[in-house]
């Protein structure tokens, strides 16, 4: 397998930003694009504060810290994947949108034996493959928030995707990000969101239907089950807009009435109301 020595990543919010960071710590060369020029340097400015906060707990020295900013470039410009090895597209949760961004990296990433991976929590692989016309390179490369931290990648080929193509994102994820992977089958919601999603929404519910407060559910299940965290400030840690967009996606595939966002989730949204990001959601949030 030819080394992944290039990865672009599209998309420079939470996750995106996390996927570069994990990938220039390991030693990647990084591209990380977004709609625009400063949208991709704010989420450069990111990176650099989220390695200058592991610098201060001892995960990275400052040489660590500074080697891996000096592999990372920003763009507003898809034209500067043309060569990567790897492109990892984390932009928002939304079908319509990512199947446009697929048509293009298609189009774009001109190396046939790029791989070109989604991060989508939800939205099927095969429409994505479909969508870029080379569905054989096209796979799920699922990250968890946040990257740097957390451990897990799902890798999840569609019934088009070529072995070569997963072993090789696979054997990425391990040996080079030193990651751990599971294989999850092409459906909506994958491994972890079909057990973790209902969980959610089921909080949501009874938050909307005055079982409890929320922070009575959250205490609930970190002392009573030992939780590192609540569902709702999880939630919010998500972002609620993602919540919902993950449910629907479920709804949609399964029809099973625990997938569907209750209204409460709904209402929320649409306010604008949606958690760590936005400074509120089941809880308030310093947003400096």
């Amino acid at each position: 397998m030819t080394a992944i020595k290039h990865v672009g990543v599209v998309g420079a919010g939470q996750m995106g930003r996390g996927i570069a960071e994990v990938c220039a710590r390991a030693g990647v060369h990084v591209t990380l694009c977004d709609v625009t020029e400063d949208r991709a340097r704010a989420g450069l400015a990111g990176i650099a504060d989220s390695l200058l906060k592991a610098e201060k707990v001892g995960a990275i020295t400052s040489e660590d810290r500074a080697h891996a900013l000096a592999g990372i470039s920003a763009s507003g410009d898809l034209s500067r994947l043309s060569g990567a090895d790897l492109v990892v597209e984390a932009a928002v949760e939304d079908e319509q949108a990512k199947t446009a961004l697929f048509r293009q990296l298609g189009a774009v990433v001109t190396d046939p034996a790029a791989v070109l991976a989604s991060n989508t929590s939800s939205i099927p692989i095969s429409r994505l493959g479909v969508a870029a016309g080379r569905p054989e390179a096209v796979v799920g490369l699922h990250f968890f928030n946040p990257v740097p931290v957390m451990p897990l990648v799902e890798v999840i080929p569609s019934l088009h995707t070529s072995r070569a193509t997963t072993l090789r994102v696979r054997v990425f994820a391990e040996e080079i990000l030193g990651k751990r992977t599971i294989l999850a089958q092409d459906r909506a919601g994958f491994v972890v969101n079909s057990l973790l999603i209902p969980y959610l929404l089921a909080a949501v519910r009874m938050v909307g239907s005055g079982t409890a407060t929320a922070e009575d559910i959250d205490t609930g299940m970190t002392a009573g089950c030992a939780h590192p965290m609540g569902p709702l400030r999880l939630a919010d840690l998500i972002g609620l807009d993602t919540v919902a967009a993950i449910g629907e996606a479920l709804y949609e595939e399964y029809r099973e009435p625990l997938y569907a966002p209750p209204p409460l989730l709904r209402r929320m949204v649409e306010s604008g109301l949606l958690g760590r990001k936005s400074g509120r959601g089941f809880f308030t949030y310093r947003t400096a």
